[in-house]
């Protein structure tokens, strides 16, 4: 068994393609089950954010693999496999460690060093966990990434300057009013993660007034009250939106809320001379593609914002999290190497218990005089005897198949003692290892 992780980002594909691979947190329970369904993957993990879809798997075989994951995305995006193709990254083994530790650490953000994906990791996990679709290997692996994520975030700078996708979607925002968004009015759609995420970012730059709407009332309520906002009720965004000057976008909508027609009588009431900049946040987006032509409205999407200059952490910080990532890809693959080798000792301790449980009978067929006890004395010392002889080789063994080349050892023991270990799943053979999230 072992990891394999496929997606699409901001790197590989435009926001219309995101779109259609874009996975609901509704939809995420029935993508898992159809991974599981697949011959060739026996745990899955779906991460799904504005710009990114990701499938972490345990799979038995590499090819395998890959063309059940590619049919499931194509299937559930409506985008032919073969066209698919160009837009994925495909990670394996180490490279899929690498990868995982790396997207924790935020070092393969948009916005580099954004502490967000932490969040959107464990709830993706979160999600996983729900499904029952993580065995124990993406279990440590999600563990471990999260503790990777958290430990770079605390032991460099990479976030000093709390950078996010909104803070960086305001200094686009900026550069269309003129450079500072002091005492700019504001509206915010959507009461979730990325929203709350947006209403905290606009009161710490400044903007205001602020106002919130959202399908839940409670919820918008609840931020707006948080924050010194106020709330607008969404029957009236057309309204809200022909009053402000920058507007935030960020909702679960599966349908864009911002049509041409919607836009366009906000537009048409405004008497602000500035343009309407909307900062379009969510996947599959808010804001209609055929509005984005209007007159007076700038619309700015995922592709925008990675077309962007953004401020970069220092060299310093980001190499310093590279070297984090190294050294815990490393300590991860020895825990999977010595994993590997779990079934092939607990082989060779039931081989010698069985001999030991065969000699006895031996013995006692023999001398049926022997007492209880004294049957019990003679088992005892045998079994003693027998863990003493294995101790230390099994120990001995466990260390050097984490080094790297390691998996020699396990077949090494299987040939020398002509064990028949079955292939065993992470579900029932990785250990548990250390500092979990």
């Amino acid at each position: 068994m072992n990891l394999l992780s496929i997606g699409a980002s901001h790197r590989t594909a435009d926001v219309a393609v995101l779109e259609r691979l874009s996975i609901s947190e509704a939809e995420v329970p029935e993508i898992l089950q159809k991974l599981l369904a697949q011959p060739y993957v026996s745990e899955a993990v779906v991460v799904s954010t504005c710009n990114r879809v990701e499938v972490y798997a345990a799979v038995n075989g590499f090819h395998g693999g890959l063309g059940d994951i590619c049919n499931v995305l194509s299937r559930h995006s409506g985008v032919p496999a073969t066209e698919l193709a160009g837009h994925l990254y495909v990670h394996y083994g180490e490279a899929a460690v690498q990868h995982s530790f790396r997207v924790s650490s935020g070092l393969d953000s948009m916005v580099v060093g954004e502490a967000q994906i932490l969040g959107q990791l464990r709830d993706a996990y979160h999600a996983a966990t729900e499904s029952d679709s993580a065995g124990r290997l993406l279990h440590e692996l999600m563990q471990q990434a999260l503790r990777v994520g958290k430990r770079a975030h605390a032991e460099t700078g990479i976030d000093k300057a709390g950078q996010s996708v909104v803070t960086a979607a305001l200094e686009v925002a900026a550069g269309h009013l003129g450079g500072d968004l002091t005492g700019r009015s504001a509206l915010v759609i959507g009461a979730g993660a990325m929203g709350a995420l947006s209403v905290a970012t606009l009161t710490r730059s400044g903007v205001g007034p602020l106002r919130i709407t959202n399908r839940s009332a409670d919820r918008a309520d609840r931020l707006a009250e948080a924050y010194g906002a106020v709330t607008v009720p969404l029957a009236e965004l057309s309204s809200a939106l022909s009053e402000v000057e920058i507007v935030v976008s960020a909702t679960g909508s599966t349908e864009p809320l911002l049509t041409r027609e919607l836009l366009g009588a906000a537009l048409a009431a405004r008497t602000r001379t500035e343009p309407l900049v909307v900062l379009d946040l969510a996947m599959p987006r808010d804001v209609a593609p055929d509005a984005a032509g209007l007159p007076g409205l700038v619309v700015v999407d995922i592709d925008g914002l990675a077309a962007a200059r953004r401020t970069a952490p220092a060299a310093a910080e980001t190499a310093a999290v590279e070297q984090i990532v190294a050294a815990e890809v490393d300590n991860f693959l020895g825990w999977m190497r010595g994993a590997e080798i779990a079934p092939t000792v607990a082989a060779l301790r039931t081989r010698a218990e069985e001999v030991v449980t065969s000699e006895m009978r031996k013995l006692l067929g023999r001398r049926p005089e022997f007492t209880e006890e004294q049957r019990a004395d003679v088992s005892r010392t045998l079994h003693r005897v027998v863990q003493q002889i294995l101790h230390t080789p099994t120990v001995r063994v466990r260390q050097l198949a984490a080094e790297p080349g390691g998996d020699q050892y396990a077949a090494l023991l299987r040939e020398l003692f002509d064990l028949d270990v079955p292939l065993a799943t992470h579900a029932d053979a990785v250990p548990e290892i250390g500092g979990k999230a």
